[in-house]
């Protein structure tokens, strides 16, 4: 077994992974419906977390400390180039352009008709 398997491996519940990353349940499930993490489940659907999850924890973690919004957390998060992912979190946040059209899509993409996958309190920092 070579270490990026072993690093991918489900092993911690999420009261571990609460301890390590000193986030709340609730942020770590956030983040997971938003697609920046994707820990596996058991049969009884417990979300078991890898060392991978855990470390993708921290630099969100981070990457909030140095204000980077949700939206650019997310493009550096889902950027397959290790160097752009560098250069975007340099640069800590979308343009405005980069932003508008991330909300475009978010505000449309919906599987409840009706309802957008963005909360209100997500959209209300974009609109004074």
């Amino acid at each position: 077994m070579n270490d990026q398997d072993r690093r991918s491996m489900p092993l911690f519940s999420i009261s571990i992974v609460k301890q390590l990353t000193e986030l709340t349940a609730r942020q770590i499930r956030y983040y997971e419906s938003h697609g920046l993490i994707t820990p596996a489940r058991t049969s009884g659907n417990q979300r078991l977390f890898s060392f991978n999850d855990v470390d993708c924890l921290l630099e969100i973690k981070k990457l909030l400390d140095k204000g980077v919004n949700l939206a650019g957390i997310k493009k550096i998060m889902l950027s397959d180039d290790k160097r752009d992912r560098k250069e975007m979190a340099a640069s800590h946040d979308l343009s405005d352009r980069e932003l508008r059209k991330y909300l475009k899509v978010k505000l449309t993409e919906t599987t409840i008709p009706g309802r957008s996958h963005l909360h209100r309190g997500e959209l209300s920092r974009f609109f004074q």
